[in-house]
């Protein structure tokens, strides 16, 4: 990988035939959709409820119906939407969601075009080079210009990715590298384990990578440290260890970043990702500098004989409220001009 040229400067397709294009980035909670009405203009951001929806179809045609969107856009011809989910054929079903359909049948349905239709992590992964300054980086040196770019995130799940660099500019990959198996590095962690074992034949990484992820390690470390456990949400977990208010919330947030330290390095090392890994997901950018403070970046480096190479590699949280509509609308340009 390292004997590979620098790709070429990435850029917005400068020619923007059709008019309008629809953008959506769909998790397993919310679906977010945005018109992109020039080259890198994106606007008309409206996030709607998944739960609100019977299915994608009808959430995309109740966006396309309000006042803004409709005014802005009559007529849609082209769409691309970033999904929390693999996508390997023409059929789709959620793995967070009890959404699924037919690309194909979207896309005539709704009346497009062209409608691409990729993993939600493929398309953030495609927004690395547009990111800018909308990234925090959290230890380590600087990029090495030409190698690959590692991206994970926790949200509803765990997502995984990576850029590989080629002579046209980038490929990302189709990972569902979130669904590995989880491995402990210590007695608490194996605790963690064998607690979450009472309730999943398979434990993976996006198991305690999540929100669920969150109230589970919460719930084991109540169990391991033998005190009584509230019904508390992610969000509330992470709301106590933010404001101080319970330790044992903030000893399941600590371990939470530190399980993720393990796991990013994990994909650093497998792709070679010397020009960096990014951090993307719900979770991560809502904790802020406690995150920054977390074990993290020490259990980033914590590889042995590899300490050396991985503390060189910096790690970034991004920052960008909606950076899948970047690679999203990039992936739907290459497609319009293929």
């Amino acid at each position: 990988m390292n004997a590979m040229s620098t790709p070429a400067p990435q850029t917005l397709s400068s020619a923007f035939p059709g008019g309008p294009r629809l953008l959506a980035d769909v998790g397993g909670t919310n679906a977010r959709f945005a018109l992109e009405t020039a080259p890198g203009q994106v606007g008309h951001i409206h996030v709607l409820p998944c739960c609100e929806h019977p299915t994608l179809a009808a959430a995309l045609r109740a966006y396309l119906a309000l006042p803004d969107v409709a005014a802005a856009a009559p007529v849609v011809r082209h769409g691309a939407i970033a999904i929390a989910n693999p996508v390997t054929g023409d059929f789709v079903r959620m793995t967070n969601h009890h959404w699924e359909f037919s690309i194909e049948g979207m896309r005539q349905e709704c009346g497009f075009d062209v409608l691409a239709v990729v993993n939600d992590f493929t398309a953030l992964a495609r927004s690395l080079p547009f990111l800018g300054d909308q990234k925090r980086q959290v230890g380590g040196g600087t990029a090495v210009a030409g190698s690959p770019l590692g991206l994970i995130g926790a949200g509803t799940g765990l997502g995984v990715s990576g850029l590989i660099p080629c002579a046209s500019g980038w490929t990302a990959l189709l990972s569902e590298g979130g669904h590995v198996s989880f491995s402990p590095v210590n007695e608490t962690e194996v605790a963690i384990l064998q607690f979450a074992w009472r309730e999943f034949e398979h434990v993976s990484a996006e198991r305690l990578m999540s929100g669920a992820g969150i109230e589970l390690i919460y719930r084991a470390l109540a169990d391991y440290r033998k005190v009584a456990a509230e019904p508390l949400s992610a969000a509330d977990v992470a709301r106590r260890a933010l404001d101080g208010t319970c330790p044992l919330c903030d000893e399941a947030i600590e371990a939470f970043c530190g399980m993720l330290g393990t796991i990013a390095a994990n994909l650093a090392v497998t792709l070679g990702a010397q020009g960096g890994i990014y951090i993307g997901g719900g979770i991560v950018p809502k904790l802020g500098d406690r995150f920054d403070r977390s074990a993290f970046r020490a259990r980033f480096e914590a590889k042995g004989r590899f300490r050396q190479y991985l503390s060189a590699i910096p790690t970034h949280v991004i920052t960008a409220q909606y950076p899948a509509f970047l690679g999203v609308s990039a992936i739907l340009a290459e497609r319009l001009a293929a």
